[in-house]
C-alpha cells in the first residue's frame, strides 16, 4: 500500500469496458516525508475522493480484478481508505 494525495480526476470518452461506471482519480504517491516519490498513478476512486485529499491505494492487480469483477482489467490501483488529519 502507500500513501497517495488526490491531484485530479481522469475523463475519459474511451476507456476499456470493465472501468465503465468507475470513477478514476490522478493520485500522486508520497512517502512519510509528504514529499513525491513517483510518478502521479490513476486509481479506481470507490470513496468520492476529493483533490488534495490523503488517501491510501494499493497496486495489487489481483484486487483490482476483483474490486471490478474481471480478470481482463487493466486497472492496477485502486483506493483503500482515505486518510484523516
Amino acid at each position: 500500500m502507500l500513501q497517495g494525495i488526490v491531484i485530479g480526476h481522469a475523463t475519459s470518452t474511451v476507456k476499456h469496458r470493465t472501468l465503465t461506471g468507475w470513477r478514476l482519480s490522478i493520485v500522486q504517491p508520497v512517502g512519510s516525508d509528504g514529499k513525491p516519490e513517483t510518478d502521479p498513478v490513476v486509481a479506481i476512486d470507490s470513496l468520492g475522493a476529493s483533490p488534495g485529499q490523503r488517501v491510501l491505494i494499493n497496486s495489487d492487480g489481483r484486487g483490482s480484478r476483483e474490486l471490478v469483477g474481471d480478470d481482463k482489467t487493466p486497472a492496477r490501483f485502486f483506493m483503500v481508505a482515505l486518510v484523516d488529519g
